[in-house]
């Protein structure tokens, strides 16, 4: 049985100084330990778009971000110092337009700070507001996700054999750890996740250092192992979630869900709540990347010349053929989230907020 042991790597990956924000480049992680430094906002716009944080990781760099925009809007006077502040901000979520975590956070900071209580703050107060209100929201961000871990591991059995897809660090450690609290056996098997390997340089690695071995398959093998009986559960993460229950998140997710569907497995999907802005699927920008990418991998060219790539980033799972959407405050029913997730949730908590 494997047993708790150090935080992972990926568990602290942005850190910020006096001067920069440092990020983790996990394009090269595990095989380097290369940390990129961001001077500016800007600078960590751009590490966003270009792959340096991934997972949840855009999340703790988006309020970094935020407290360097302070930092640079404090020669401003009060309203352009919220001006550039909130242009900041819009660019910050303007770099993955699929997850909505970035967004949140931004905004977690903005109606903390300029768009809430403090609208006329500038110089020193107002880089001591925003550094606060990002602090604030990073460790709330961390407690849902240790909530979500609870309720995540509460659904998985003793012995169980755990397929993931694309989920590394924050969500994933937090169920590993419930789990490992529970005193439940788990057994991981892995999918590579083309085309930068998350799975296999993020998720895979994660696990190791929690103490596991798991079992690395590519993404064309998720039907194939599922079908020999070889994973009792299939677990994933979501960059969105839509009120009707739709999944999105790294391409390559509907093949699992549809599997774990053909021969019965349970599929579950981790996310704090769905995304009150996103009805349904049609009010969700699926990114697509520069399909160039899909020819490459690590840095090398992997198809032939000539060869053209295709690369959406995500794709949308329908609410039918995911078992439970596991938030914060419990597991639900994928076609039934909104019943707890509304305006006024049923247990009468405003928000968006439903008391489990």
């Amino acid at each position: 049985m494997s047993t708790p042991g150090r935080r992972p790597v990926l568990a602290d990956s942005v850190r910020i100084t006096e001067d920069a924000v440092e990020i983790l480049d996990r394009r090269v992680y595990p095989f380097e330990h290369r940390w990129v430094r961001c001077a500016t906002s800007e600078d960590v716009a751009v590490a966003i778009e270009r792959m340096v944080t991934q997972s949840t990781g855009p999340s703790f760099a988006a309020t970094t971000g935020m407290t360097l925009a302070a930092r640079e809007a404090r020669g401003e006077p009060p309203g352009l110092a919220a001006a550039r502040l909130r242009k900041a901000g819009d660019r910050l979520i303007a770099t993955r337009p699929t997850n909505n975590h970035i967004r949140d956070a931004v905004e977690a900071v903005l109606a903390a700070t300029v768009d809430g209580p403090l609208p006329e703050a500038y110089g020193d107060e107002l880089v001591e507001a925003v550094t606060r209100a990002a602090a604030e929201h990073d460790a709330a961000y961390l407690a849902s996700s240790a909530a979500m871990g609870r309720h995540a591991a509460a659904l998985l059995d003793d012995g169980d054999r755990v397929l993931t897809h694309c989920w590394a660090d924050t969500y994933l450690i937090a169920t590993v750890e419930a789990a490992q609290e529970a005193g439940k056996r788990l057994e991981f098997v892995c999918t590579e996740t083309r085309p930068y390997l998350q799975g296999a340089r993020l998720t895979a690695p994660t696990l190791v250092e929690m103490g596991y071995r798991p079992t690395l398959i590519t993404d064309g093998m998720v039907a194939s192992v599922l079908s020999d009986g070889l994973a009792d559960v299939a677990l994933t993460a979501a960059d969105r979630v839509t009120m009707d229950g739709h999944v999105v998140n790294k391409v390559g997710t509907l093949g699992v869900a549809l599997a774990a569907r053909a021969f019965d497995v349970p599929y579950y999907v981790v996310i704090p709540a769905p995304d009150p802005r996103a009805p349904g699927i049609d009010d969700v920008v699926i990114e697509r990347r520069d399909g160039d990418e899909v020819l490459h991998v690590l840095g090398r060219r992997t198809a032939g010349e000539g060869v053209t790539g295709h690369y959406p980033a995500f794709d949308a799972t329908p609410p039918h053929l995911v078992t439970r959407i596991v938030t914060e405050h419990g597991a639900y029913p994928a076609e039934r989230v909104s019943e707890h997730f509304g305006p006024v949730g049923r247990s009468g908590s405003p928000n968006g907020i439903a008391r489990a």
